[in-house]
């Protein structure tokens, strides 16, 4: 069905709805192409918002069997996106409104609502996917307990909450905690459980399951770990505690994002649960962890506590992921865990703040709520509340959370509600604070120094440059960790936080005996962009000296910007490298995340912020040779540096580390000796080195009996054939590209509607950046092509894809007329879906 004319809508307008709901009530008789879905309202008038009104409820593609009120039948009918029930047919007290509608889920491959992943009924209902379930107000300010029937002769049937009855064919379940509609979630299939338990804090057992599809129950234990760790460290840092008796997680393989956080029923992406050492690479275990995290800090921080409006879905992400990154740091490493929060904050978050996608953190409007589920709501959110437990400190934030989990439990609560908390608990005032939530863009810091009779004096500047409808903007507050160090290395004063309010202000240090080495912006204070003149030579003493791991980190990224650019020399950027690496106190991981370079849209977006016009082909050589360099210079370490662990495989943190470096030294090896990558693939025992070093043997133009012999291996995999896939578009060379992209979706296994799939192609398309962006237009046609294919099915994956363009205004007016096109094809199809739509017309402009 084509989408109903888009329509902005805009928080200014917020109203509560008109009607309380007090109990929900639904059934479900499961069939692939003709589900019944019987609901029963039980509502009443909502004294926040007198007067008589007509009951407007969201629906979208449901047939309307029957609609009752009281045993009688109401002469109503459903327009496009809904079902509006007169006020005069509604009486005036409560009342219990019944619906019936008919739905078919084998024939719904949006992954919203209720649909089918390989013979398993399962739900995605954020953000606004009940509607395509039942009539409902299908928002998030509408909370209700929900009591769920669902008849089917499958053997497994899950929902929220508490199991109830059950019987041959049919299943209970009763929620008693009141939440909105889009926390709904259902399962029905043929699953094996993988079980354990936890204890919470209070003595009370939880019963946990991790439900899979028979043949996967051996690759649960990671997940069911990582759960189990979860409840217990939010109980140690944040004090809460788990509130049902059961807790479930189901793996599904067609699912548009990573997991959902539906009220005792987690649905994941199996990618996100799945691992063993054969199939599972670190990044699988890493990301399995924080995911399983992150979906389960979720029961409190967005389902005790949801969001008013989706305008506020900052208020239960950003603060979601800022806890899933504190879990990971204290699992991990807190040093590495930030340096790479970083890397994807600007490879995802700055370029989304410098284009035509920029928007607050909270934004004023949105015509389709699914294109706002961004890095500037998740990584930029999570980074504001960075910054307001570095202005709080640790005991500000810990009284604020407290009072934050006692005031607004079972609340939908705001922006306004958030921060009101920290100013109650800590007596500060956010108003100028609050610029976080509501201007996009980057702000720029500029940093200046003078030095005289024992005085330090660092001078720092903000610019909020403009983005789309926001042309100026106030100072911000801005808190700038530094510190100082002296001459020869020693920290002369420890890192303190400056807080820049101001256009322009300047701070002194007094009592210095000699003038230090200022090191900025440690830990990365905050989301800001730092110009700053360092020699190159600073930057190197920096990277030799400076105790903040993470500027430590950042003075090497810096330098290799710099020499890439053709600004410093490389020898410079080299000899750090070959010191840094002959340091034996170093954890590997951070040695490994020192070795890596810029990647290329990063520096693209580096010219291009100087006003440079980048050339894509020109930076992938410019990267290669600086490798090489390397390579040369290490040619004596590398070998013991790429030598096997020699231990049996473990997900843990440490094994992880060192399989990094070893795989960052095979990197560079491959530059010298390929042979010695092609052995160390032919030898590996685990998928993090045989996809890692398939990846060097694919990325110098070698590889082509190792990706022959990989998918024999693995094609019965689902999850590793995406990697395998992947890999061959993400590792081409430019000019080849556009060709292993139709060679590979012409594949017998390119399932295009399974999102997973899709992305593991045209994903990867993106991502390689010489490749997409190669001056024939290639890459944009053959994404538009895609795009258009997979939009009536799936708007939410093609919109999120078609970010790929967003920055195609930087580069030449060659590759701008190409990419122009692309989007004007795509522009004026018709029947083009809300989602792309608005997507494709912001990124015009």
């Amino acid at each position: 069905m084509k989408d109903a004319a888009p329509t902005t809508v805009y928080l200014k307008d917020y109203q509560p709805f008109p009607f309380v709901v007090q109990q929900v009530a639904l059934t479900f008789r499961l069939a692939p192409g003709a589900t019944r879905v019987l609901a029963a309202l039980t509502l009443a008038p909502n004294p926040a918002r007198p007067g008589v009104h007509d009951l407007r409820l969201d629906g979208e593609g449901l047939a309307l069997i029957a609609a009752r009120i009281g045993g009688r039948a109401l002469a109503v009918s459903p327009d496009e996106t809904g079902l509006t029930i007169p006020a005069a047919m509604l009486p005036a007290e409560g009342f219990v409104l019944e619906t019936e509608v008919e739905i078919a889920p084998e024939g719904n491959f949006s992954c919203e609502g209720l649909y089918m992943s390989g013979g398993i009924y399962c739900t995605q209902c954020e953000a606004q996917g009940f509607r395509h379930i039942t009539f409902y107000p299908d928002r998030p300010d509408v909370m209700a307990p929900f009591k769920v029937r669902i008849e089917s002769d499958m053997p497994v049937l899950l929902s929220n909450g508490n199991p109830g009855a059950q019987g041959a064919g049919w299943a209970e379940w009763d929620d008693p905690w009141p939440k909105p509609a889009y926390l709904f979630a259902l399962v029905a299939g043929d699953l094996r459980a993988h079980r354990g338990d936890f204890v919470t804090a209070s003595g009370r057992k939880v019963d946990l399951a991790v439900w899979v599809r028979p043949g996967d129950e051996t690759r649960c234990d990671y997940a069911m770990d990582s759960l189990i760790r979860s409840m217990r460290w939010d109980e140690e840092v944040y004090g809460r505690e788990y509130d049902l008796d059961v807790f479930n997680i189901v793996a599904v393989d067609d699912f548009n994002m990573g997991a959902m956080e539906n009220k005792g029923l987690n649905i994941f992406n199996s990618k996100l649960v799945l691992a063993s050492p054969e199939t599972a690479t670190d990044d699988d275990y890493g990301r399995i962890e924080g995911v399983i995290a992150h979906e389960y800090f979720h029961n409190w921080t967005g389902n005790r506590i949801t969001c008013r409006d989706w305008f506020q879905l900052c208020l239960k992400e950003g603060l979601t992921v800022f806890r899933d990154q504190q879990f990971t740091g204290d699992m991990r490493s807190h040093a590495v865990k930030r340096i790479e929060d970083v890397m994807m904050l600007r490879a995802r978050q700055f370029r989304e703040d410098q284009g035509p996608l920029a928007h607050p953190v909270r934004p004023e409007s949105f015509i389709e709520i699914n294109n706002f589920y961004t890095a500037t709501v998740y990584e930029k959110g999570s980074e504001v509340i960075g910054m307001l437990k570095r202005l709080v400190g640790d005991q500000g934030y810990k009284a604020a959370l407290d009072l934050y989990f006692d005031r607004h439990d079972g609340d939908a609560a705001t922006i306004e509600d958030w921060l009101k908390v920290f100013e109650d608990a800590t007596g500060r005032d956010l108003a100028q604070f609050k610029l976080w939530y509501s201007e996009a863009g980057t702000p720029r810091v500029k940093v200046s120094e003078a030095w005289e009779e024992g005085v330090f004096t660092l001078t720092l500047s903000q610019v909020n440059p403009p983005t789309p409808g926001q042309p100026e903007k106030a100072p911000k507050v801005i808190p700038v960790a530094v510190g100082l160090l002296n001459p020869n290395g020693d920290e002369v004063r420890p890192t303190e936080v400056l807080e820049l309010t101001e256009a322009v202000q300047s701070f002194r240090f007094e009592g210095l005996a000699s003038r230090p080495v200022a090191s900025v912006l440690r830990g990365f204070s905050a989301p800001v962009v730092l110009e700053r003149e360092v020699a190159a030579e600073e930057r190197a003493f920096l990277l030799a000296h400076d105790t903040d791991p993470f500027n430590r980190w950042e003075a090497g990224r810096g330098l290799a910007r710099e020499v890439l650019e053709g600004a410093a020399d490389a020898g410079l950027w080299v000899q750090g490298m070959v010191r840094l690496m002959q340091d034996g106190g170093l954890d590997p991981a951070f040695k490994a995340l020192a070795l890596r370079l810029p990647g290329d849209d990063e520096m693209a977006a580096t010219l291009a912020g100087k006003g440079q016009v980048p050339d894509p082909e020109a930076i992938r050589d410019r990267r290669r040779a600086l490798h090489m360099a390397l390579a040369e210079a290490l040619r004596a370490e590398l070998p013991a540096m790429a030598a096997p662990l020699g231990v049996r495989f473990a997900p843990s943190a440490e094994q992880a580390g060192r399989r990094a470096l070893r795989l960052a030294a095979l990197g560079l090896l491959g530059r010298l000796d390929l042979g010695a990558v092609a052995a160390a693939h032919r030898a590996s025992d685990n998928m993090t080195e045989e996809v890692g070093t398939l990846a060097i043997l694919l990325e110098n133009g070698a590889g082509g009996p190792e990706v022959a012999s990989f998918e024999a291996r693995w094609k019965a995999e689902r999850l590793v054939m995406d990697k395998w896939f992947a890999l061959q578009v993400g590792c081409a060379a430019p000019e080849a590209v556009a060709g292993v992209v139709e060679r590979l979706t012409a594949h017998p296994l390119f399932d295009w509607k399974n999102p997973n799939r899709f992305r593991s192609v045209l994903g990867a398309l993106s991502a390689n950046h010489a490749g997409f962006h190669h001056g024939s237009g290639a890459g944009y046609r053959l994404m538009a092509d895609w795009l258009l294919k997979l939009d009536p099915l799936n708007p939410q994956t093609t919109a999120r894809i078609s970010t790929a363009f967003e920055t195609w205004g930087r580069y030449d007016a060659g590759r701008k007329a190409h990419a122009r096109a692309a989007l004007e094809r795509i522009k004026g199809t018709e029947g083009l879906s809300r989602d792309l739509g608005e997507m494709v017309g912001r990124i015009l402009g």
